[in-house]
Formats: structure tokens, C-alpha cells, sequence
């Protein structure tokens, strides 16, 4: 069952007793929570295979299965699973097996409101936590320099402005620009300044997944949807419940995909491969092109419906050559970045290099720049950084406007871990053949949104 509350949890109830599984549900319910409830062990794993659930609420004895042996599978196929154990049966032995398997509660029967909602508070708590954990985990791992918002530019100072009106909305947002301007950066920025900066942040790079990939990646796929699909994934769309999720490059999706998104665009629902359940989500949906949409409709390679549906507000980035008093600002912040990153915290610009980094247009715009200063803070001597630590111009650093960027590191790592979780059958066998430990692969799945 799908959440329309962000603040809402999916919860499963696994309960035989018909009488207990509806009042607790109920109960739920009332508390304005997604609930699907099932009355066995089979039932409940099938569900989980489908579902992405927050909490399970586990009854200890369920007919001739075991409560606590349903504790390990549901957590094994979903190690972000919170679950409680609730019995009518209860004793010091059952509740410190159940901690040892993973369950965060043991509930003794009847239910009360009181520890359903007490329950609710702490999954909440927990939640919120894993992700404050992941977000300032991949902060520190991506070790790049913060966004700079400030220009001197008035058409860049406009464009800041539009995006910061617009972040108060929830309108579908396409940013336009050459390739490095920062419409990555100015997706981020849209999404901290909106009502949404405390949900996810998720992003798409979109000519970098081929089509059944890009598929699965948004929407999700269920368990044999196709070869190799050896257990469920929710996809970017569930996993940005309440937040932003921002497709880059959308000029490049495929065609056969268009529909769906634009489908998802309209209406909010979508499903996932090899499922006929519809699913809806209140994400909200930005998008980026260094291409020229006009030409790709009028050649049949993009839809004109999208094309329109994603015009609700369109926002263009204007290349670094327009605006050129940013260049040494935006220079000098990379500079104090990577010096204290590289233990040089007082490096500085030399007047030579300044005048060099003024005389070039730098075709690769903001991107470019800040390769270009990294190599020269970590190729000079002392704190001074000298025009000749700066890369020549021929020498192929550059990046042409509308050029695909190569896959960073961090992006084959994530393709890589997904390819050997999708051809096993267990974490613990993608770990070995990882050659990492289930610990140190549970954090990388995490980082990676897998």
C-alpha cells in the first residue's frame, strides 16, 4: 500500500489471529499509516518481495511457523526493516532472542495505543537518523567543494532568484545549460530551499543506464521480472518519498520510457517492472538538458507532450564565458578548498594565474575551472599557485558543450555492486564476491541507494 504522507510509514502486520491483525491494523490506520496485513510466514516474505516497508509487527507464533525465524528473512532480503515482535506469550527468553535477531521492540498482547504510537516514535526516530548518517556519510566520501550560490553576473543573479522563487512550489522544474554550467548543483539548491530540504535528495544520470536499467532504476522491478532480478528493489521514486528526485540529462531517455514518465509526471502513479500494482508517490520531479529539446521533438527522438509537461518552470543556466566576473571568485574558493583538502590551507592565486584563468573562456564552464584548479593546487610548490601549474589548453582537459561526461568512480562502484547483487541470490554471497564483509557491503548498498 502506498503512503500519500511523507511522515507516514508502510507497515506490515503478521498476525493468524483474524481478530488481532484487524484491531491492530485499525489501530494503525487510524494513526494515518499504510498497513498490509497477512496472516502467514510465506505470506509475509511474499510481501516483503513487493513492498517496501518501514515496520513489520510480527506476531511470535504463527501456527506452525516461527515468529523469530520470519524476523531473520524479513530482515535479510530488507536490512532497513524495523521490526517488532508482539506476543501473547511473552518471557525473557523469546525477548532477548528476538533483539538477537534484529527485532528494535517486543510487544506483549493486547496491544495498547499508547505503545503503538511510543513504537511509531522511535521507527521514526530511527529513520530519520539513518538518513541524517547517510547524508553526512556521503558528504565527507564525495569530499567536493561546497556549492556557490553568490554571483556579480545580474543574469546569473536572476536565474538564483527564479530558482529560489520556484522552490517554494512543487511545480515539475527543467534547468537548461551547457555541460558544467551546475544544473546538479542548482537541483541541490532548489531542494534546500524548498519545504522538502528534510526528505531525499535523489539523482538520475540518465544516458549513463541503458534502457532496462534506467527502467528498474526509477520505477523498480519486483522479483523475476527479468533475468537475474533475484530479489525486489523499490526504485529512485519510492526511496525519494516526500523528497526531490532529479533526472539529468533527460534529453537522453529513452524513448520507450517517455510514456511512463510522462504518465508518472501527470498523475503520480506509476509500476514497477513485471508488476500490474499501481503505485503512486509524492516526489517532486526536476530535470536537466544540455540539449536542444525543440530539434529532438521535431526529429521524433523525444515526445511532445513531455517536452511540455516538463516547461512548468524552466530555468537556463547561463555558460561561464557570459559570465565572467564569477571566474576568480568561483577560482579562489576552489583554490581554498583543495589547499586545506591537500594540507595547504593558505594557498592562494598568484597574479599571474589569475590573469591566465581571466584570458580563457572555458568551454567546460564551472566544471571544467574546477579540474583545472584542483591539478594546479596539488602540482604547486609551497602556497603560491602559479599560472604555470595551470593545464595547458590543448591538452584535452576541456569538455566540449553537449559532450556525454565519462562515469566517475563512484558511479562504476554503484554499477558494479548492483550487477553482482542482482547475480546472486544472498548479500552474503555479492559480499564474497565483492571480497568485502556483509558489514562494509550493507554501507556501500546504503551509499548507493541499492
Amino acid at each position: 500500500m502506498a503512503k500519500s504522507d511523507p511522515d507516514a510509514l508502510n507497515i506490515l502486520v503478521v498476525d493468524d489471529e483474524a481478530s488481532s491483525r484487524e484491531a491492530v491494523s485499525l489501530l494503525l490506520k487510524s494513526l494515518g499509516h499504510a498497513v498490509d496485513a497477512v496472516a502467514t510466514s510465506s505470506e509475509a516474505v511474499e510481501a516483503n518481495d513487493h513492498e517496501l516497508y518501514d515496520l513489520a509487527l510480527v506476531d511470535l507464533r504463527l501456527g506452525g511457523d516461527s515468529g523469530l525465524d520470519l524476523v531473520t528473512d524479513l530482515l535479510d532480503n530488507s536490512p532497513w526493516l524495523k521490526v517488532a515482535v508482539i506476543t501473547a506469550h511473552a518471557s525473557i527468553d523469546t525477548a532477548v532472542e528476538a533483539i538477537r535477531r534484529g527485532a528494535v521492540e517486543y510487544i506483549q498482547k493486547p496491544v495498547t495505543s499508547p505503545e503503538i504510537e511510543q513504537l511509531i516514535r522511535r521507527v521514526a526516530t530511527l529513520r530519520q537518523a539513518e538518513r541524517d548518517k547517510e547524508r553526512f556519510q556521503e558528504a565527507l566520501e564525495r569530499a567536493v567543494p561546497p556549492p556557490r550560490l553568490t554571483t556579480e553576473n545580474k543574469k546569473t543573479a536572476e536565474v538564483y532568484a527564479m530558482a529560489r522563487r520556484a522552490a517554494t512550489s512543487n511545480a515539475t522544474i527543467l534547468i537548461r545549460g551547457e555541460s558544467g554550467t551546475g544544473k546538479g548543483v542548482l537541483a541541490k539548491a532548489i531542494h534546500r530551499w524548498s519545504d522538502r530540504s528534510g526528505r531525499p535528495f535523489s539523482s538520475v544520470n540518465t544516458p549513463a543506464l541503458s534502457k532496462e536499467l534506467l527502467e528498474s532504476e526509477l520505477f523498480g522491478h519486483v522479483k523475476g521480472a527479468f533475468t537475474g532480478a533475484v530479489r525486489s528493489r523499490p526504485g529512485r521514486i519510492a526511496k525519494t518519498e516526500g523528497g526531490t528526485l532529479f533526472l539529468d540529462e533527460i534529453g537522453a531517455l529513452p524513448v520507450a520510457l517517455q510514456p511512463k514518465l510522462l504518465r508518472f509526471l501527470q498523475d503520480r502513479k506509476y509500476e514497477r517492472v513485471g508488476s500490474d500494482k499501481t503505485l503512486d508517490a509524492d516526489v517532486r520531479m526536476i530535470l536537466a538538458t544540455n540539449r536542444n529539446l525543440e530539434q529532438a521533438v521535431e526529429e521524433g527522438e523525444f515526445r511532445e507532450d513531455l517536452y511540455f509537461r516538463i516547461r512548468v518552470i524552466e530555468i537556463e543556466v547561463p555558460p561561464l564565458r557570459e559570465r565572467p566576473e564569477d571566474i576568480l571568485p568561483l577560482a579562489e574558493s576552489f583554490v581554498a578548498f583543495f589547499g586545506a583538502r591537500n594540507g595547504r590551507p593558505g594557498a592562494a592565486l598568484t597574479d599571474a594565474a589569475k590573469r591566465t584563468l581571466m584570458s580563457r573562456e572555458w568551454p567546460g564552464n564551472v566544471r571544467e575551472l574546477q579540474n583545472a584548479v584542483e591539478r594546479a593546487v596539488i602540482l604547486s610548490r609551497g602556497s603560491r599557485v602559479g599560472a604555470e601549474a595551470l593545464p595547458a589548453v590543448d591538452d584535452g582537459l576541456a569538455s566540449t558543450p553537449g559532450s556525454t561526461p565519462l562515469i566517475s568512480l563512484e558511479e562504476a562502484e554503484r554499477r558494479h555492486i548492483e550487477g553482482v547483487l542482482e547475480a546472486t541470490s544472498s548479500a552474503k554471497e555479492a559480499a564474497k564476491v565483492l571480497g568485502i564483509s556483509t558489514t562494509t557491503l550493507w554501507r556501500r548498498r546504503q551509499k548507493h541507494d541499492l
